[in-house]
């Protein structure tokens, strides 16, 4: 028997060719990701040296210029108001909605009739599968000086109508209640996956020692799930500054002051001003700052949990 465990513990390594006779199968359906993922991921990181260069469609030939690009968007007042208002918005945008997708997860798992439960979630994880657009449509019908729903209640109790997409106090209250509305549903998902491993023993001791159930979602089932949840906060950290689409559709000139963001403003330097190289160069800036994001995330991580994602 002894000798039998040692030759399997001494086996030599699949070599590579028998490896590909085994699993070629699983490798050939790989070959269509790898495609999209270096020619939609990393062929486009080309397009990076246009951030030292300066770049037009109507010139063959690509002037090095180093930095230059950077100075020109450093110097620019506008590019630190969108990354102000990134900021702002992105981190309160998150907050909102992992908090919010915690809370509808844990009332979720608190249903007890399932069919009941099975339906609540369908109805809340819908409106993550809606375009932006349609989003936006939606809540520009609602929100409407004129027949809007919310200024016909503000009507009907004597206020006068807002116009609150077109106004700078009330535009960044509606992007977050709209993001919060269209993902708290869909970030619940891996909240509720996690709750179902939670150990119900330790509920029931809980009960036992005379915890309510606010005193033990504190003390059971938040620390159970404490791990998810900071490695979804960190993985979401990673996107922290993707912020086009929803800001993009819901944006007017009213309020460009507080909605602009990094996204768009390298949306107008590169498409409208055709100014390539300085929208790169954003590009650019904004990439390296997710990456510190992610590591800094990561380090709290580790401190918090002592363990980390990355």
């Amino acid at each position: 028997m002894l000798r039998k465990k040692e030759k399997q513990k001494f086996q030599p390594a699949m070599t590579f060719r028998k490896c590909i006779h085994k699993y070629g199968a699983y490798y050939l359906m790989l070959i269509p990701l790898l495609a999209c993922l270096i020619i939609f991921c990393y062929f486009p990181m080309v397009g990076i040296s246009y951030a030292f260069t300066d770049y037009s469609p109507f010139h063959k030939e690509l002037n090095f210029i180093g930095l230059e690009n950077f100075q020109k968007l450093f110097a620019s007042d506008g590019f630190w108001q969108a990354f102000k208002n990134t900021l702002e918005i992105s981190t309160i945008r998150l907050l909102l909605v992992t908090f919010g997708s915690i809370g509808l997860a844990l009332l979720l798992d608190e249903i007890g009739c399932m069919w009941f439960r099975k339906l609540t979630q369908t109805m809340v994880y819908i409106p993550h599968f809606m375009s932006w657009v349609v989003v936006a449509s939606i809540f520009t019908i609602i929100l409407s000086p004129q027949k809007g729903m919310v200024n016909s209640v503000i009507k009907a109790l004597g206020g006068k109508p807002i116009y609150f997409l077109a106004n700078r106090d009330w535009w960044r209250p509606w992007l977050y209640i709209i993001s919060v509305w269209k993902e708290m549903g869909w970030g619940a998902i891996i909240y509720v996956s996690a709750l179902a491993g939670v150990d119900m023993e330790q509920h029931e001791a809980a009960t036992v020692d005379g915890a309510n159930r606010i005193q033990r979602v504190i003390h059971v089932t938040l620390p159970a799930i404490s791990g998810t949840i900071m490695v979804v906060f960190i993985l979401n950290l990673a996107k922290i500054l993707n912020l086009f689409d929803p800001v993009w559709v819901l944006q007017n000139s009213m309020v460009i002051k507080v909605s602009d963001v990094i996204e768009t403003y390298v949306y107008r330097m590169g498409i409208s001003s055709s100014q390539y190289g300085i929208s790169t160069a954003a590009g650019l800036f904004k990439s390296v700052v997710s990456v510190i994001f992610v590591i800094a995330g990561n380090k709290i991580s580790q401190k918090i949990t002592g363990e980390g994602v990355i």
